[in-house]
């Protein structure tokens, strides 16, 4: 399939699947788009109409992802670490306010990555928060963003997303089979002497907040879509992807948090993987490695790149396979390598360290972000009919969703962490039992 500069493809507006939700006007064009802007001229001129560009004769082609691949990387970069806090979070909060929490904040995490790829299909010029920071807020929204995405990922050395495609299968393999390994484990055993399903709890503030901030860091895969939707070579097929990612993780939370606490009670551990016997535990973490490696790996790639194409957007080293662009591109990986080790280091704690990323660098990019988006291509337009009306006022709460979690989830993460009593920084004690 082709794309025209306006957005249409082979006579079918390409913005069409978004109107649904009565964002981007029928039609798609490229007058469309331009009237979500302030300045669409200045912007289109700065950032051009496709991160990559045109990609005829490059060395390295990026724009090769189907929709189904994309689903993969987003499962693989999503379902990883997030899955094994969640059987701690229903302990925490007790059995119903933990699985209401985690099918609300799918939802939300839903529509919040629809908006997103609404976002995408109206500046399609975008290739990261940074560049979306940079149409919102200027040159403040660009510094804003992508230092918090820098900080936020870890790293890995392919340059192209396909490369690392394949992996994503491998990669929802082994968490699927260890959680099913630690289901199967702990059902077998059976019920721990004294093991009550506690249908409510009464944590303290910081604590219950920490559990809700763990479900949030389960869906933490927004930060990376704009860079997804980039390297697809239909991108109007991202909804598929997206809505294949978010059944999948919801379902697999519900099941993988319900049945290892109902089975192991308040004193589950955290990551979930280490309350089976210690044999299965050793196998679980074994065959759950390639998921932590490779969701590592994915996220490494997106946060790498980021910098690689902000610093050669436009110049003949971005396609290119040289010993410059190559050295560069190892250079990046190393930095950001070093910021996760010490970051992994100093926090111990392995709800605590999920806590602060959520509260840092996903919150905001996750459930905040998407609604200033909303209503920046949707101004003048807020009261239009009664459907406006609505999601405009779902995106105003949205926007104060995610300032609220973000200053609670600090709060709360550094209050644990300052109280926290279960590994010392920078050593080698094992904390696989939570």
């Amino acid at each position: 399939m082709s794309s025209s500069v306006d957005g249409s493809e082979e006579g079918k507006p390409l913005g069409d699947i978004y109107v649904g939700l009565g964002m981007i006007p029928p039609g798609g064009t490229k007058e469309n788009i331009a009237a979500f802007s302030d300045d669409p001229n200045e912007v289109k001129d700065k950032f051009g109409s496709d991160p990559f560009g045109n990609e005829e004769g490059n060395q390295i082609q990026y724009k090769t992802l189907t929709w189904w691949q994309t689903a993969f990387i987003m499962i693989a970069e999503t379902i990883s670490l997030g899955i094994l806090s969640l059987p701690s979070v229903l302990a925490a909060v007790g059995f119903l306010p933990g699985v209401i929490l985690i099918i609300a904040l799918g939802i939300i995490a839903t529509y919040t990555g629809y908006v997103l790829g609404q976002y995408k299909m109206a500046y399609p010029q975008i290739h990261t928060m940074g560049d979306a920071g940079e149409i919102l807020w200027g040159p403040w929204g660009l510094w804003f963003m992508v230092i918090g995405a820098v900080i936020s990922f870890i790293c890995t050395l392919p340059r192209t997303l396909k490369s690392v495609s394949h992996l994503s299968i491998v990669s929802f393999a082994s968490v699927i089979v260890a959680i099913m390994i630690t289901m199967v484990g702990v059902g077998v055993r059976g019920l721990r002497e004294g093991v009550e399903l506690e249908v409510t709890t009464s944590p303290s503030f910081y604590k219950a907040f920490i559990a809700v901030m763990n479900i949030i860091f389960a869906y933490a895969g927004h930060l990376a879509f704009f860079s997804f939707i980039s390297e697809m070579k239909n991108p109007e097929e991202y909804p598929k992807a997206l809505f294949s990612l978010q059944i999948s993780d919801t379902c697999l939370y519900l099941i993988a948090a319900v049945v290892i606490y109902r089975f192991t009670g308040a004193d589950v551990a955290s990551p979930a993987l280490g309350s089976t016997g210690p044999m299965l535990r050793k196998i679980a973490y074994g065959i759950a490695s390639p998921t932590i490696i490779i969701a590592g790996v994915i996220n490494a790639h997106v946060a790498a790149k980021y910098v690689y194409i902000r610093m050669f957007r436009g110049t003949k080293h971005l396609g290119a396979s040289s010993w410059y662009s190559n050295t560069v591109w190892v250079a990046i990986l190393v930095v950001i390598w070093v910021i996760a080790w010490v970051i992994a280091e100093a926090i111990p704690s392995f709800n605590n360290l999920l806590a602060l990323i959520s509260a840092l660098f996903v919150s905001w990019f996750t459930y905040g972000i998407s609604g200033v988006m909303w209503l920046h291509i949707n101004k003048g337009r807020w009261t239009e009919n009664w459907k406006k009306k609505l999601l405009t006022a779902v995106n105003f709460s949205i926007c104060g969703l995610g300032i609220v979690i973000t200053i609670l989830g600090l709060y709360a993460s550094g209050t644990a962490i300052h109280e926290q009593d279960d590994g010392a920084c920078f050593s080698c004690a094992d904390n696989s039992e939570g």
